[in-house]
């Protein structure tokens, strides 16, 4: 199969889909692989490191999109990308549809068949295109909050672990999945003063028996939401359903009775954000003010750190590309049908229920279509 991945274009994006390594593990399976000059600059991967790992070099991404069968990428593509797609192009990347009308309306006009690394599911409900993101977006948000809270940034000058005699920064975290037990982990190891929230209470179990009194767990609600963010000094928004769009768990309302100069970190902005004012913002403007509170929403928070990113990307993104480079997209799914849950659009389809659910429009289960 021919193998493309090209520079990313998002604002201040420098994770690279492929790395040398992945492109000689795909040319000694007998594949060819095509790869945008400078590609990988932004991880530390020259393009004489791809060369000799044997992908063909490209001067343009044009060239690289039109001669690819499947191309693989990071983030999802952009406007300037929408000419490119095409019936019988396999696209392999993170593409958040449930936030991005428009991207879903050309990619089902176009027909291009999609596998997004968000909605890939493992048989037991895991989800591991999407983990090692999360982890590094859970460590990223509590270093990134610590920033934003000092004075020169707009913070309200709050030091997260204090020092004798002096109060510790409150944090709490909405969410205990991956995002949020990564963010509680490093919270956790800076001596803050941590709560996390969740609706499942076994999830909440096994973080007190992980943390022991270190945390404060609590079970999510509007009201418990409401009295614990306006003790906060840093709140992390970490929740997740996948595919879909992320509920709004923090209300404008509660903006009111925040501390100013507490800070949100809303990590679920991917998926359209947990509080209602939260809008996408990039690296090179991350944070906005609303009464009072600081608000960041950077939409690719791991692409600050890309060189651990890439590596952390492409380690669980490599196994499940060379299925589907060996054996077609179709073939991949029936020899692994863990591949089906990855697939959001096919041949002019919905294929992935939380999606359409997001925007009330039909889907088919792509076991039905695919065969």
């Amino acid at each position: 199969m021919r193998i493309g991945c090209v520079k990313e274009l998002k604002n201040n994006e420098y994770r690279v889909g492929i790395t040398p390594s992945n492109v000689k593990g795909y040319v000694n399976a007998g594949h060819q692989v095509y790869v945008e000059r400078d590609a990988g600059i932004g991880s530390g991967f020259s393009t004489e490191k791809y060369q000799e790992a044997g992908a063909v070099i490209m001067d343009s991404a044009k060239e690289v999109w039109e001669i690819s069968e499947l191309m693989i990428k990071v983030k999802e593509p952009l406007k300037e990308e929408y000419k490119y797609f095409r019936k019988d192009l396999i696209l392999y990347t993170y593409l958040h549809l449930a936030a991005d009308k428009e991207l879903l309306d050309e990619m089902l006009k176009s027909g291009i068949k999609s596998v997004a690394y968000e909605t890939l599911a493992e048989r037991n409900g895991s989800l591991p295109l999407l983990e090692p993101m999360s982890q590094i977006a859970g460590r990223l948000s509590i270093q990134e909050g610590a920033k934003y809270l000092e004075k020169p940034f707009g913070g309200s000058g709050v030091l997260l672990s204090g020092v004798p005699g002096t109060p510790k920064a409150k944090i709490v975290i909405l969410g205990a999945g991956i995002v949020g037990t990564n963010a509680c982990k490093i919270a956790v190891g800076i001596g803050a003063d941590v709560t996390i929230m969740d609706i499942n209470l076994e999830r909440l179990k096994y973080l007190d028996d992980i943390f022991g009194a270190r945390i404060q767990t609590l079970m999510s609600n509007d009201a418990a939401i409401e009295e614990a963010v306006a003790e906060a000094d840093l709140v992390i928004g970490s929740v997740l359903i996948p595919g879909k769009k992320a509920p709004k768990l923090m209300k404008r309302e509660y903006l009111k009775s925040m501390k100013h100069g507490s800070v949100i970190v809303d990590v679920a902005i991917d998926q359209g954000g947990c509080c209602e004012t939260s809008k996408v913002t990039y690296h090179d403007d991350p944070t906005y003010v609303v009464d009072n509170v600081v608000h960041y929403c950077v939409g690719n928070m791991p692409g600050a750190v890309p060189r651990t990113s890439t590596l952390a990307l492409t380690n669980a993104t490599f196994k499940y590309g060379l299925q589907i480079a060996d054996l077609g997209l179709e073939k991949a799914c029936i020899a692994n049908d863990v591949i089906y849950s990855g697939i959001n659009t096919y041949n002019g389809v919905i294929t992935c229920k939380n999606v359409a659910d997001s925007f009330d429009m039909a889907w088919q289960d792509p076991r039905e279509i695919i065969k």
